[in-house]
C-alpha cells in the first residue's frame, strides 16, 4: 500500500481514524539533529481538532510518542517511528456507512478495492486524521531546514468566494511565524473574519465549504531538482495530492498564466547583490523542474468536506439499490484552515528529501 513518499527521506503514515493509534515512520533523517519538542507540539496543535466551532468537535491531544530514531531529543540516524494514540472515537456514528457509502468520499472505492474489508470508521486510512502524524514528520523536517536558512510557511488564501491577500514577492520567516501564531491563519484579519462567517454559515446549513491554501518556501538555493519527470513540481505535487481532500495543485501563477501573453507572464531577469533574481515570480521559483533561487510558491485546492448533515442520495451495497443517507457524527464544516500546517509539513518533507538527495550545504 503506497502510503509513503520520498527517495532519500522516506516518510510513511499508518493507522486508521478509529484504530488504537496512528503513526509515522521517517527513514533517512540525518543524525545529530536536535528536535525542539515544544516547537514540534506547537506545530501539531495548529491542526489539532476540537478547538473551536470552525472544526470537528472530536477532541484529541495529538501528543506523539517516539518509539525509535530519537535519543534525548536528538536524531540517531536510524528510522524514526512515532505514534499518536486515538482517544475520542465515536465509531457507532459510522455503522450505517458500512452499507451506504458517503457521496464524494472514499467509502465506495475502498469497498471495491478491498472487497468490503477496509476499516472505514471515521474515514479509516483515508481520514484527515492521518495528517496528524504527517505533521510530526513535517515539523521535524521544518526544524532541520530552518537551521540551513530555509523556511516554509502558508496561509489560507480563500474559503468559498472570500479571498485573503497574497504573499509578497519576498515573504519572510517573520511573516510565516506571525501567520502561524494566529488562531485563524490568514494574512488579513478582516479577510479571516469573513472566511469564518462563511464556514459558520455552512455549519448552520448542515453543509460544508472548501478553500485554497498558498504556501511558500524561502532560502532555497538555485539548481535543486531535475528536468522532465522528476522535477521539484513533480515531487511536490505527488506528495501534496496525498493529503486528503486535495483536488488541485498549481505553482506560481499556475492556471492563471494560461490566460496571459508571454510578455505578461515572463519574469524579467536582473543581477542584484551579485546574484541573478527575477523582478516578478510568476514561475513560482521553479523553471524546467529546477529551482531558480526565488521563493518557491504553490497553491493547493481543498474540496468541501464530503460528510455533511443534509440528506444525500447514495446506494445500499448489500441490496444494490438506490437509497438515501444522512451522515451523523462530528465533522468539519471546512477543513482548509486546519490543512494549512499540513501543506507546510508535506512541502518541508519534500524539500528536505530533495536537498538530502543532492547533498546541499551541511547535509
Amino acid at each position: 500500500m503506497s502510503s509513503d513518499f520520498g527517495k532519500t527521506l522516506r516518510v510513511g503514515v499508518f493507522g486508521e481514524s478509529h484504530g488504537a493509534a496512528i503513526g509515522v515512520t521517517v527513514d533517512g533523517l540525518p543524525a545529530g539533529e536536535r528536535i525542539d519538542m515544544d516547537e514540534l507540539q506547537t506545530f501539531l496543535d495548529r491542526r489539532r481538532p476540537g478547538k473551536n466551532p470552525l472544526s470537528t468537535a472530536r477532541r484529541e491531544t495529538d501528543v506523539p510518542e517516539f518509539l525509535s530514531g530519537l535519543r534525548d531529543g536528538v536524531t540517531c540516524g536510524t528510522p524514526l517511528c512515532a505514534v499518536i494514540h486515538n482517544s475520542d472515537q465515536h465509531s457507532a456514528d459510522y455503522a450505517e456507512l458500512a452499507d451506504k457509502p458517503r457521496p464524494s468520499h472514499a467509502d465506495y472505492t475502498a469497498w471495491v478495492k478491498w472487497r468490503g474489508q477496509a476499516d472505514m470508521r471515521g474515514g479509516g486510512h483515508f481520514s484527515g486524521r492521518l495528517t496528524a502524524p504527517l505533521c510530526v514528520a513535517g515539523g521535524i523536517a521544518g526544524q532541520i531546514l530552518a537551521r540551513r536558512g530555509i523556511f516554509v510557511g502558508a496561509h489560507l488564501a480563500a474559503v468559498g468566494t472570500e479571498e485573503d491577500e497574497t504573499f509578497p514577492l519576498h515573504p519572510t520567516d517573520e511573516l510565516f511565524r506571525a501567520v502561524a501564531a494566529k488562531p485563524f491563519p490568514t494574512l488579513s484579519d478582516a479577510a479571516g473574519e469573513r472566511m469564518q462567517r462563511v464556514i459558520l454559515d455552512a455549519r448552520e446549513a448542515q453543509d460544508s465549504v472548501g478553500g485554497i491554501i498558498e504556501c511558500a518556501a524561502i532560502g532555497l538555493p538555485a539548481g535543486v531538482g531535475e528536468p522532465m519527470f522528476d522535477g521539484v513540481e513533480n515531487r511536490l505535487a505527488a506528495a501534496l495530492f496525498g493529503i486528503p481532500a486535495v483536488k488541485g495543485v498549481e505553482f506560481g501563477a499556475g492556471f492563471g498564466s494560461a490566460r496571459l501573453r508571454g510578455s505578461e507572464n515572463n519574469d524579467a531577469l536582473r543581477v542584484e547583490n551579485g546574484r541573478v533574481v527575477t523582478e516578478t515570480n510568476r514561475a513560482g521559483g521553479i523553471l524546467g523542474g529546477i529551482t531558480n533561487g526565488m521563493p518557491l510558491t504553490l497553491r493547493v485546492g481543498i474540496k468541501p468536506t464530503p460528510s455533511i448533515g443534509q440528506k444525500q442520495k447514495t446506494v445500499s451495497l448489500s441490496r444494490m439499490e438506490n437509497t438515501e443517507l444522512t451522515v451523523h457524527g462530528r465533522h468539519d464544516p471546512c477543513i482548509a484552515h486546519r490543512a494549512v500546517p499540513v501543506v507546510e509539513a508535506v512541502t518541508a518533507c519534500v524539500l528536505l528529501d530533495l536537498l538530502l538527495e543532492e547533498q546541499y550545504g551541511a547535509f
